[in-house]
C-alpha cells in the first residue's frame, strides 16, 4: 500500500485545449483577477500594478511547488456551485491570504485590503501541501460532493476514516457493561475521573488522583478488574466513522492507493486510512464544511427577493452605519460570531465601527488573548495611548492600536525589523508557537542580529524577540479571522436592514430548537416586528414574510412531522383555503397526517380560524379522521362525483367544556415550546406592578452588569427534576418562564424541602432570586418562594365581564356566589353589556362585596357568552 510521495497524487486539470495546468491556472488567475478589479476596483492604497505584482508572485510559487491542479480543481468545484446557487463561504483559514484564490472566485477576501500573507498560507520555505477549508450550506454541501463523484468518477473519490478511541470513561462504562455490572455503580465510578475534551486524563492518572477510585478497587474486586481490564484496552480504536468534512480525489481507482471500505448510512466509499495517514500514501484532502449560517444568508436574500429586493452579499461594501449602529448597542441575536455575552460586552465597550474591529473581535476573543480586549477598546476610544517598542512597529500595529493581535503581525515585526522573507518569519513564527528551545535559540540570534543590523539596539531587540514569542502563542491567523468577520458582517447588515427577513430566515434554521425560536421571536417583539401565531391558511411549512410580519411555521409545531405539514400546505395550495374542520377532514391525507399532528396543530392554535374553541376542535379530531377516511374510500371506489361522497356529510362536534385561559396556555406551550399567543402572567400585570417584581430579562442584565444580583421575579412554572449533589443531598432544577423568556433555577436540599410543594408545572410563582456570573452564563439560585395567587388574593381587585348577551348570567350567578374558602370578600364585580355590535356599552355593577382573585377572572373567561374579563 506504500506509495512513493515525489509528487500529490491528484487528477490532471489542464483545459479543454490540453494546455499545461500551470498555464491554464495563471490564464484562470489573471482573467478572474481583471474581472474583480473590474467590479469593484483595486482597494484604497493600492493599484492594478500592485495586485499584478503579487499575482505574478503567487503564480511563480505555485507552479513552482507544482500544486496548479489543486487550485484548479478546487477553483472548478467552486464554480459548479455558484453557478447552481449553492451558497459558499467567502473563506477559511490561512486559504483567505491568497491572491490566487481570490481570483479564481474560491475565496471572496481580497488579500491586499485586509493585509493578508501567501505565506501564512502556502510558504516556499516549507514544502507542505495547500489545505483549502471550504464553507458550504449545510443543505446542499452533498450536492458539491456528488458533482466532485460525476466529475472524476465515484471510483476515484472518497470520504475519509475516522477511528473513535476508547478514552478513560468511555472504556469504564464498556468494560462495565461487559462485565454485567449495574448501570448505576459504573455511572458512579466514571463520574470520579475528571472530564477535560480539551485534555483528556488517562485512566492511571484518574486512579492515582481519585483516592475514591482506588478505595472502591480496594473493597471490591469486580472494581479492582474493571480498572486492571480498561487500563489495558484504553487508547484502543472503539468504532470507526466517517470525517465530518474530508473527500479525497485521486488521478486512478482509489483501491489501487489505499484500502477502502462502503459508509452503510451513505453508500459512499471511505478510506480506511485516516486523515494523517491517507496524506502520506499521496492523496490529497478537500475539505467540504456546512456552515449553518450561510443557509441563513440565503434564506434571507430569497425572502428579499419575493418582495423584489436584490441583494448581492458578496458585492457589500463594509460601511454601512446602520450595522456598526447596531452592533455598538450589542443587538446581536444571530450575528454569526459575535452573539455570546462576551462577544456583546465587547462590541459595546469599543464602539464597532468598521470591519477591522469586527477581524479583531474574532481574534481577540479566546482564552488569553480576551484578556487584551479592555485595553483594545480603551486605545481604540482614545481613552488609553497605543504604545510601539519601536517606531518601526506602530505601521504594523497601528490597526490593533499597538497590541499584536495577528500571526501575520508576527511575521511582518520580524520582515520589518530583522530582514527576514514572510517565508522565513512563517518558520520563525511556527518555531515560536512551538516552543522548542534549540529552535527558538537559533531563531534569537538570528532576529537579534538582524534587527541590530537594522539600527536597533541589542536590547531593544531582545525585548521585541521575546514580546513577539509571547503573542506567538496567542496570535491568531488574520486570513480566518477577516473571512468569518465578512461573514459577521454580511449577517449584521441583513439583520440592521432588512431585520424582517433576517429573523425568518434564523427561525427556518433553527425550527427544531425552541429555545433558539423563543429568543428569535423576543428580539423580534423588541425591534417590533409582529411574529404572527401558526394559522392553517396562512402559514407555511416554513417561516414566511408578509406585510412586514414574522408567519409562524406550521413545521416548528411539535409532533406535527414535516411531510405532514407539506401536504396540508399543498391541499391548501391545490384547493384554496379550508373553510371549516370539515372541509379540511375532506382535503388532509391521513396516510400522512394523523392524530398527533392533528392534535398538535389545535393545541398550537393552527386550527384556530376553522373552529376558534381548541377544547370543541380537540373533541372532534375522531369525527376529523373518520371523516377523512371515508372520503378516501369514496374517492377511491369512484363514488365521490356519483354520490357526492364526503361532501355534503356533516362532522358532528360532541358538546364540551371551554378550556380556561391557563389550560389553553399550558397546551400551547407543549405544542409549541413555549407561550407564543400570550403569557400565564399576563393577567396578573397590574398584581406584579404593585408588588414591584423585575422580569427575568432585567434581572439577568443586572448580574451581567454588577456579577451578582437579588432581586423579585414572577415566572411560571414549566417542569421540575431532582438531583443529588456529589455530598449525596438533593438540589431542585426548576424550569421557568416569565414574558421576558425561559430560564432555569436551582434550589439547594433545604430550599427543595421547604418549597418542593410550591413548584408544581403550571404554577405561577415569586420567587426571590439570587444569581452569580459563571463566565458569560446567569447562574440562578431559588432563595425564597412565593404563590403569586396568594399575594394576589391580598391586594384589592376589582372585576369588570364584558358580555353580548343574557346567555352567560347564570354562569355568573353561579361562580359568584360565597365559596367559603377564607378569602377577602372586598372586590367589586360590574357586568359591562355590549350592544348595537359594540356601538353602546352599559356597565351593571352587582350590589355589595366579592372575593375577586385570578382564579375566579379565568373561571369567568371560560363561561359562554363572556367576551373578556378585566382585572383592575
Amino acid at each position: 500500500w506504500r506509495v512513493s510521495l515525489r509528487k500529490p497524487i491528484l487528477p490532471r486539470f489542464g483545459d479543454e485545449d490540453g494546455l499545461d495546468e500551470a498555464v491554464a491556472l495563471e490564464r484562470q488567475a489573471r482573467a478572474g483577477l481583471a474581472a474583480r478589479l473590474a467590479r469593484r476596483g483595486p482597494s484604497p492604497g493600492f493599484s492594478a500594478a500592485d495586485y499584478a505584482e503579487r499575482l505574478d508572485f503567487e503564480l511563480s510559487v505555485i507552479a513552482r511547488m507544482k500544486y496548479p491542479g489543486y487550485f484548479l480543481i478546487v477553483a472548478d468545484f467552486i464554480k459548479w456551485a455558484k453557478e447552481q446557487g449553492i451558497p459558499v463561504g467567502p473563506g477559511r483559514g490561512s486559504g483567505a491570504g491568497s491572491l490566487v484564490a481570490y481570483a479564481l472566485t474560491i475565496t471572496d477576501v481580497d488579500p491586499l485590503r485586509f493585509g493578508l500573507l501567501f505565506e501564512r498560507f502556502l510558504n516556499p520555505d516549507r514544502v507542505s501541501m495547500p489545505d483549502f477549508d471550504i464553507d458550504f450550506c449545510q443543505d446542499r454541501r452533498e450536492q458539491v460532493i456528488d458533482y466532485v463523484q460525476r466529475r472524476y468518477g465515484k471510483e476515484r473519490v472518497a470520504q475519509i476514516i475516522t477511528f473513535g478511541t476508547l478514552l478513560a470513561r468511555g472504556v469504564l462504562r464498556d468494560v462495565g457493561r461487559v462485565l454485567e455490572m449495574p448501570y448505576g455503580q459504573v455511572d458512579r465510578l466514571t463520574k470520579l475521573v475528571p472530564q477535560n475534551p480539551a485534555k483528556p486524563i488517562s485512566l492511571v492518572d484518574a486512579i492515582s488522583g481519585e483516592p475514591k477510585l482506588q478505595q472502591a478497587a480496594a473493597e471490591e474486586p469486580i472494581v479492582a478488574r474493571l480498572l486492571e481490564i480498561g487500563q489495558k484496552l484504553e487508547g484502543l480504536h472503539r468504532h470507526a466513522s466517517t470525517h465530518a468534512a474530508g473527500v479525497v480525489i485521486g488521478d486512478r481507482p482509489l483501491e489501487e492507493l489505499v484500502a477502502l471500505s462502503v459508509d452503510p448510512r451513505t453508500g459512499m466509499r471511505v478510506t480506511q486510512f485516516n486523515m494523517k495517514w491517507v496524506e502520506q500514501a499521496g492523496l490529497v484532502k478537500f475539505d467540504f464544511l456546512g456552515l449553518k449560517t450561510l443557509t441563513t444568508l440565503n434564506t434571507a436574500v430569497a425572502l428579499l427577493a419575493k418582495r423584489g429586493i436584490a441583494i448581492d452579499l458578496a458585492d457589500l461594501s463594509f460601511d454601512d452605519p446602520e450595522s456598526y449602529a447596531m452592533l455598538a448597542r450589542g443587538e446581536v441575536v444571530g450575528v454569526f460570531q459575535v452573539e455570546s455575552a462576551g462577544m456583546r460586552k465587547a462590541l459595546v465597550e469599543m464602539k464597532a465601527d468598521r470591519i477591522e474591529d469586527l477581524i479583531a473581535l474574532v481574534a481577540l476573543y479566546r482564552p488569553g488573548p480576551m484578556d487584551n480586549i479592555p485595553s483594545y477598546c480603551r486605545r481604540k476610544l482614545g481613552l488609553e495611548a497605543a504604545t510601539y517598542l519601536h517606531p518601526k512597529l506602530e505601521p504594523i500595529l497601528s490597526e490593533t492600536h499597538g497590541i499584536i493581535v495577528y500571526q501575520e503581525q508576527v511575521m511582518q515585526v520580524a520582515q520589518a525589523l530583522s530582514g527576514y522573507s514572510l517565508g522565513e518569519a512563517d518558520l520563525l513564527r511556527r518555531a515560536m508557537g512551538k516552543k522548542n528551545k534549540s529552535e527558538m535559540d537559533a531563531q534569537a540570534d538570528r532576529f537579534v542580529r538582524g534587527a541590530v543590523e537594522g539600527g536597533l539596539t541589542k536590547e531593544v531587540a531582545k525585548e521585541i524577540f521575546d514580546l513577539l514569542a509571547k503573542f506567538a502563542d496567542y496570535g491568531f491567523n488574520k486570513s480566518h479571522a477577516a473571512a468569518y468577520a465578512v461573514v459577521a458582517f454580511q449577517t449584521a447588515y441583513l439583520k440592521a436592514n432588512h431585520p424582517v427577513e433576517f429573523l425568518a430566515a434564523s427561525m427556518t434554521l433553527d425550527i427544531g430548537n425552541t429555545d433558539k425560536l423563543s429568543e428569535f421571536r423576543r428580539d423580534a417583539e423588541r425591534i417590533g416586528i409582529r411574529v404572527e401565531p401558526p394559522a392553517i391558511n396562512r402559514s407555511g411549512v416554513e417561516f414566511d414574510v408578509e406585510s412586514g410580519a414574522i408567519h409562524y411555521a406550521l413545521a416548528a409545531i411539535k409532533g406535527v412531522g414535516r411531510a405532514a405539514v407539506e401536504s396540508i400546505v399543498a391541499a391548501r395550495l391545490a384547493g384554496g383555503a379550508f373553510r371549516d374542520l370539515a372541509d379540511f377532514a375532506r382535503r388532509i391525507d391521513t396516510r400522512l397526517v394523523n392524530r398527533r399532528t392533528i392534535e398538535a396543530l389545535i393545541a398550537a392554535g393552527a386550527l384556530d380560524a376553522l373552529e376558534p374553541d381548541r377544547a370543541r376542535a380537540l373533541a372532534a379530531v375522531d369525527g376529523v379522521l373518520a371523516l377523512s377516511s371515508r372520503t378516501r374510500d369514496a374517492a377511491l371506489g369512484g363514488q365521490s362525483e356519483l354520490f357526492g361522497g364526503g361532501a355534503t356529510e356533516v362532522l358532528r362536534i360532541p358538546p364540551t367544556e371551554p378550556w380556561a385561559p391557563a389550560e389553553r396556555l399550558r397546551r400551547e406551550h407543549d405544542a409549541v415550546g413555549f407561550f407564543l399567543s400570550g403569557h400565564p402572567l399576563d393577567d396578573y400585570e397590574h398584581v406584579l406592578k404593585r408588588l414591584r417584581v423585575q422580569s427575568y430579562a432585567d434581572f439577568a442584565r443586572a448580574v451581567r452588569a454588577n456579577g451578582t444580583s437579588v432581586a423579585k421575579v414572577a415566572a411560571s412554572v414549566i417542569d421540575k427534576s431532582e438531583r443529588r449533589t456529589k455530598s449525596g443531598s438533593k438540589m431542585g432544577v426548576v424550569q421557568l418562564s416569565d414574558p421576558s423568556g425561559q430560564f432555569e433555577a436551582i434550589l439547594f436540599s433545604e430550599g427543595l424541602q421547604r418549597h418542593r410543594e410550591l413548584l408544581e408545572p403550571g404554577r405561577a410563582l415569586v420567587l426571590r432570586l439570587s444569581a452569580v456570573l459563571d463566565g458569560e452564563e446567569v447562574r440562578p439560585r431559588i432563595e425564597h418562594v412565593e404563590v403569586l395567587d396568594d399575594l394576589a388574593a391580598r391586594q384589592k381587585q376589582d372585576l369588570l365581564v364584558y358580555l353580548r348577551d343574557d346567555r352567560a348570567l347564570a354562569s355568573i350567578a353561579e361562580r359568584v356566589r360565597p365559596r367559603g374558602d377564607g378569602l377577602k370578600a372586598d372586590g367589586k364585580i360590574a357586568l359591562v353589556m355590549i350592544l348595537d355590535e359594540g356601538a353602546q356599552e352599559v356597565e351593571i355593577e352587582l350590589p355589595g362585596r366579592y372575593a375577586v382573585n385570578q382564579q375566579i377572572a379565568n373561571a369567568f373567561r371560560a363561561a359562554p357568552g363572556v367576551v373578556s374579563v378585566e382585572l383592575r
